[in-house]
């Protein structure tokens, strides 16, 4: 005999609301990932630093 075990959403809290704001984030998240993984690779760091290179930390 298989038992099944499950909470419904309003017993574990989550509204309307709630529910917005889970469906929000995992919309926008996977966006923003790829967008700042575009903006954070090997190249465009080392660009970064080359154009101020006596700002890095530790260098003062």
């Amino acid at each position: 005999m298989i038992n099944y075990f499950a909470l419904t959403l309003t017993e574990m809290g989550i509204g309307k609301i709630e529910l917005a704001v889970i469906g929000a984030v995992i919309l926008i998240f996977p966006i923003l990932f790829v967008y700042a993984s575009k903006n954070l690779d090997a190249k465009g760091v080392f660009e970064w630093m080359m154009e101020k290179p006596n700002d890095w930390i530790g260098k003062k």
